[in-house]
């Protein structure tokens, strides 16, 4: 590898972007590890969710396919997000009850105690203070409702065959999302993050991803179309900040090919967690 540059890394922003591109990694991502995150997550007909920061809409398709009959509200900041969320319920689940809204996770405008569980997925990891959300989340969910919280984390990728430009690449994308206010390696915080924010009976497990050739499915739908395509979305970004050489970057990005190729594998950890809002009430966060 070619000697440290120095850096200018940016300040603010959601790392991943908003393009078409981006989307359609989402849907893959959601699609290809539905079973591996949303197993055991089932609320019963009738029951009062509420999914922060539903993005494109790609977890909402599983959580009303997986609960049916559940009174959803999904809210996110971009209308645009909105307008493409609405249009794939619509496409893949059009009898779900799902109410859209604009808005912002710390200043939801809903009543105390509107909602039986809350639903965050892949949220947390994009905000400065996620114990003050968590928290904040408190108010809108009633005493002894649940809430589920899944996360990744890039520290738990690992592959082979084994490369430190592949591991590099890896390490900008962490470094441009920690300059943006986020955390990319905030799935191993799950349990201490929901204690802080007040939760009681917080359980948190891994869930594991593991590719190799025997596995096809997962080696297109999670190593290539979602972590590879994921890490190659940073590109400019990381070039731009000077955290790596063009020639670095590059030889990166084919070595991190390789693991989802006839030779390669490739593991990933992801976090679930499920914790219980005091019936007591406690302290909700500000």
């Amino acid at each position: 590898m070619n000697s440290p540059l120095t850096t200018d890394v940016p300040a603010a922003g959601y790392v991943h972007g908003y393009s078409r591109r981006e989307a359609r990694r989402l849907g893959d991502q959601a699609d290809t590890l539905a079973t591996l995150l949303h197993s055991g997550t089932s609320y019963p007909p009738g029951s009062r969710v509420l999914e922060v920061g539903c993005g494109v809409g790609a977890q909402t398709v599983h959580l009303v396919t997986g609960s049916p009959g559940v009174r959803l509200v999904a809210v996110d900041l971009s209308d645009d997000s909105l307008a493409e969320a609405r249009a794939r319920v619509a496409a893949h689940a059009p009898q779900a009850h799902v109410e859209w809204c604009r808005a912002d996770l710390f200043d939801l405008p809903f009543a105390d105690a509107t909602f039986d569980h809350v639903f965050v997925c892949f949220v947390l990891e994009h905000l400065p203070d996620p114990v003050r959300a968590l928290a904040g989340l408190r108010r809108v969910l009633r005493p002894g409702g649940t809430v589920t919280v899944i996360e990744g984390d890039h520290g738990s990728a690992f592959f082979h065959p084994d490369s430190a430009w592949a591991s590099a690449a890896v390490r900008c994308l962490v470094r441009l999302q920690a300059a943006a206010g986020g955390n990319a390696l905030i799935g191993r915080e799950l349990q201490p993050l929901l204690t802080a924010a007040g939760y009681r009976d917080v359980r948190v497990a891994p869930r594991t991803v593991y590719a190799d050739p025997s596995r096809p499915e997962l080696v297109r739908g999670f190593t290539r179309d979602t972590f590879v395509a994921m890490v190659e979305g940073v590109r400019e970004e990381a070039l731009a900040a000077r955290l790596v050489s063009p020639e670095d970057w590059d030889r990166g990005l084919a070595d991190l090919r390789r693991t989802a190729g006839p030779d390669g594998t490739f593991h990933y950890v992801f976090f679930k967690g499920l914790a219980v809002n005091p019936a007591d009430g406690g302290a909700c966060g500000e």
